[in-house]
């Protein structure tokens, strides 16, 4: 498979299990295929909760936000990925987490927000950093290990203090370069296990085991360890993209990101030609406080070919 459609694949199929998700936030566990019990039937881009039918949240929003950053600015320029994302959250978004929106309007400088966020509350490992990941994975995979995962840190490190955010979000970008060099990324979890901070190694190697399952999560699948164990454990557990996304979404809880993470994984991994068709015409993610500005699945597709270019 080339390359470039893993890439959109990841960018898309991202915000594609971002929209599905959405409307299943919070909800119980199976709601989505007891609301759709026959897969590709089609009318799964429902909309509800406040969600338009293909409307992606602020998962997907935050990933675009990025994604211009790096184009635009030539590379990795943290203080203006942080002023986006700042401009992003005055607009008053439907949907903002909690830590993410106190570090973003704070009134604290780029490199000091989160931080100090942290040492005030000690709690800083949402899966928020996790979320927005596909558009960095895809744009540094082609750099190497080394880049890919310091790039990953420092991009979560800006809205999240705490370092389980940063190793979790290093891990998807792994995750997403070797799987755009064609090798099995769940062969490889023991390789990118050890590229892990020894404080939270064990913590991660738990919810990548290959007999975890999203039941035995200790934490609600908000937290950034069990979100991306759910995302692995549903990739390993099924066999297309619409089934990893449904698994995904019947755990219940943050079904938008966890979908979202899974979309990122399952797109890479199968290629955009993998994701149905009547999921990504629907799809349209609003930027809220750019100018009104509403990328759809051709936008999508522009923006993953310029980040995918070094592919």
């Amino acid at each position: 498979m080339k390359r470039i459609q893993r890439a959109a694949g990841a960018v898309v199929g991202s915000a594609v299990g971002d929209a599905l998700g959405a409307p299943f936030e919070f909800g119980p566990q199976g709601a989505f295929s007891a609301r759709f019990p026959a897969p590709g039937a089609g009318g799964e881009m429902c909309g509800g909760g406040g969600w338009d039918p293909g409307e992606a949240t602020d998962d997907t929003q935050m990933a675009v936000l990025v994604a211009e950053s790096l184009l635009e600015r030539g590379g990795l320029d943290l203080p203006d990925i942080f002023a986006r994302f700042q401009r992003w959250a005055a607009s008053e978004p439907k949907d903002i987490g909690l830590q993410t929106e106190d570090v973003l309007t704070n009134g604290m400088p780029w490199d000091l927000a989160a931080a100090i966020h942290f040492q005030v509350n000690r709690r800083a490992a949402g899966n928020g950093s996790l979320m927005r990941a596909s558009t960095s994975a895809v744009h540094f995979a082609a750099a190497g290990q080394e880049a890919t995962v310091d790039a990953a840190r420092r991009i979560a490190a800006l809205t999240h203090g705490d370092r389980a955010a940063w190793e979790g979000t290093a891990i998807f970008h792994e995750l997403i370069r070797v799987t755009f060099e064609d090798t099995d990324p769940l062969t490889a979890l023991p390789d990118v296990l050890a590229l892990v901070h020894p404080d939270h190694r064990d913590r991660y190697a738990t919810v990548l085991a290959p007999d975890w399952h999203p039941d035995q999560a200790t934490e609600f699948n908000g937290a950034v360890w069990p979100c991306l164990g759910s995302a692995v454990w549903a990739l390993r557990t099924t066999t297309s993209f619409e089934d990893a996304i449904r698994a995904a979404i019947d755990l219940g809880g943050d079904t938008d990101t966890v979908a979202a993470v899974t979309g990122g994984f399952a797109g890479a991994y199968y290629g955009l030609d993998a994701i149905p068709a009547h999921w990504t015409q629907p799809l349209h993610v609003p930027l809220p406080g750019f100018d009104g500005r509403l990328l759809r699945l051709g936008d999508l597709l522009h923006l993953a070919r310029r980040l995918g270019e070094g592919c």
